[in-house]
């Protein structure tokens, strides 16, 4: 296996593990997040009881995502590990949508560390080095 492929499993490890702090950091803070929705303009209708159950759902719903997603970078990033060249572009798809995600909804250090470590991971899959490794599928 290329070191870069090697390097890429570690990162994917650690990206999954620091995204999910991350998430748990938003959980944590999750007073001074609705602080600060309640201080936006918002409908006059919707109570701060209400916003505040809201974000509580939203936050949850968010960690629970970040756990599946940090599952899904852990089987893919072991089928790469393998060679598998599906596995690689897997990792792609899901690195743009998760470090997007994490970018615009409640963002920390820890997710913007994630960020970091996902982006890293995918490079490697990437490099010179590694190509061959994953070879293209024979055509028919």
């Amino acid at each position: 296996m290329p070191q870069p492929v090697k390097a890429s499993w570690y990162l994917w490890i650690a990206a999954s593990v620091v995204m999910v702090l991350g998430f748990v950091l938003s959980l944590a803070l999750k007073q001074q997040i609705i602080d600060l929705t309640l201080d936006l303009p918002r409908d006059p209708r919707l109570t701060a009881e209400q916003v505040a159950g809201g974000i509580t759902t939203v936050l949850w719903t968010f960690l629970v995502g970040a756990i599946v997603f940090a599952a899904l970078f852990l089987l893919f990033a072991w089928k790469a590990k393998d060679g598998t060249r599906s596995a690689r572009t897997v990792l792609t798809v899901l690195a743009v949508v998760t470090v997007v995600f994490q970018v615009l909804f409640f963002t920390n250090e820890a997710k913007l560390l994630a960020c970091a470590l996902i982006i890293a991971a995918t490079v490697c899959l990437y490099l010179p080095s590694a190509r061959p490794y994953f070879p293209k599928l024979p055509k028919r």
